[in-house]
């Protein structure tokens, strides 16, 4: 039997093996490490999933302590899967499910947003204005998609004219896909769009040039469109070894590619978008346009004394917090994890799983009055598509060095099948656990 008709015997054995390393975690699981007995008052601002994994190992970890979740939204989105909704690979429910389904028993949900931080008065403001205070606080919050820093850009367009960006929830996933399949059929050109700020997932733009390249190709129609990918500064990713393997392959394949262009405008009724560039303002024409907004963090936080202050993250108001730690330097009672947290690395899913642990040890061994040596390095991975049916399992930490969990399984920067079963799989089952607290 073929790959395309089933998973051969040695590439489930790799699978299973990729999986697991996907699951590891420093410290193994919450539950294997005694309790700390507590009345410690834990807000934690997010129902990510930061934030939901979290709240899972804190409830493992301590005995007694009043955790406090805040977060308006009830439903909860698998996000690494809005590129498969955007690929035609899965159905919009794919990714939707409901917070409350992983938030662990004992644990308070205030379905309000938080709408002030006071690290100074130790407490949190919602929206309506009901004053929280915490012994320690941890900030999960997300991100916010800035479509409005875009002129003529706004997220009722997406799906409509050949306008696409998957980032804004399921619907605009789905939409984005039509749009792909749409340009699949008819040819045109095509512009692929990254922003210049901090992003989550920084693999998901060269992964829908990739994936519309592919169906162009299956459909008979490359020979009708042209590709370009606009990248923001003189790379198309932040890893010099995986930038280059990433050059080639748009070369192999016919993607032109436009660097330090960044959109600042788009004209829907002409087809027009608009770039800046070192030699000034440049206008392309579009049949088809990927629009991936800048991502600053949300406002909220933005407006507190929480972001940095000086350096790469101040102008969109990640939080300070130390790298290692994910402790905020300021103040030594307030953590941040996920996407929110100013570090050079880490809006993945990816990093989540391994910020977590690291935080919820330190506030164990305060609590205890210890202290804890877990330190996040910086990891995180894409498992970067570049065809249907092959991807590459990109690993790497803060200084950029390839860290492949398993380097004799999973090559690193090779397109292979297993890694395309891992993405469309396997990952989905282990982020729910993480959520858990269970991965």
């Amino acid at each position: 039997m073929g790959e395309a008709h089933g998973l051969k015997r040695r590439d489930l054995f790799k699978l299973g093996l990729a999986a697991a390393a996907a699951g590891t975690l420093p410290g193994g699981a919450a539950a294997s490490v005694p309790k700390v007995a507590t009345k410690a008052r834990i807000v934690i601002a997010g129902a990510g999933a930061a934030g939901l994994a979290a709240a899972s190992r804190l409830a493992a970890r301590l005995d007694g302590a009043r955790i406090t979740v805040l977060d308006k939204r009830k439903q909860h989105f698998y996000q690494p899967g809005f590129t498969l909704i955007a690929a035609g690979l899965k159905p919009r429910e794919y990714t939707v499910s409901a917070n409350a389904d992983y938030l662990p028993r004992g644990v308070d949900w205030v379905q309000e947003a938080v709408a002030e931080f006071d690290p100074e008065g130790k407490k949190v403001v919602t929206e309506s204005g009901e004053a929280i205070p915490y012994d320690y606080l941890i900030v999960a919050t997300g991100l916010s998609l800035d479509y409005g820093a875009i002129a003529g850009m706004s997220r009722e367009l997406i799906g409509k004219d050949g306008i696409c960006s998957a980032y804004a929830g399921p619907d605009a996933a789905m939409g984005t896909w039509h749009c792909i399949s749409r340009f699949a059929d008819e040819g045109g050109v095509g512009v692929f769009t990254r922003p210049n700020t901090e992003m989550k997932c920084a693999g998901a733009p060269l992964k829908h040039t990739f994936i519309t390249e592919d169906h162009l190709r299956r459909r008979g129609n490359r020979s009708k469109a042209e590709i370009l990918y606009a990248a923001n500064n003189k790379a198309l990713f932040s890893v010099p070894i995986v930038s280059e393997k990433v050059r080639m392959l748009f070369e192999d394949r016919g993607i032109r590619t436009a660097y330090e262009h960044v959109l600042t405008a788009i004209d829907p009724g002409r087809k027009l978008a608009t770039f800046t560039t070192p030699g000034g303002p440049v206008e392309i024409k579009y049949d088809l346009i990927n629009v991936i907004p800048p991502m600053r963090a949300p406002q909220a936080v933005r407006n507190s004394p929480l972001p940095w202050t000086a350096g790469p993250f101040t102008a969109d108001g990640w939080v300070e917090v130390d790298p290692a730690t994910l402790r905020h330097r300021r103040y030594p009672d307030v953590f941040a994890v996920g996407d929110v947290a100013g570090v050079p690395k880490g809006k993945t899913a990816a990093s989540i799983k391994w910020q977590v642990p690291v935080a919820v040890d330190h506030i164990a061994a305060a609590i205890a009055g210890t202290t804890s040596s877990s330190a996040y390095d910086g990891y995180t991975s894409c498992p970067l598509i570049t065809r249907l049916g092959r991807a590459m399992l990109v690993e790497f930490d803060y200084r950029n060095n390839l860290t492949p969990s398993f380097p004799h399984v999973v090559a690193p920067l090779e397109e292979l099948w297993v890694t395309w079963v891992m993405k469309t799989i396997a990952l989905k089952p282990t982020y729910l656990a993480m959520l858990r607290g269970l991965a």
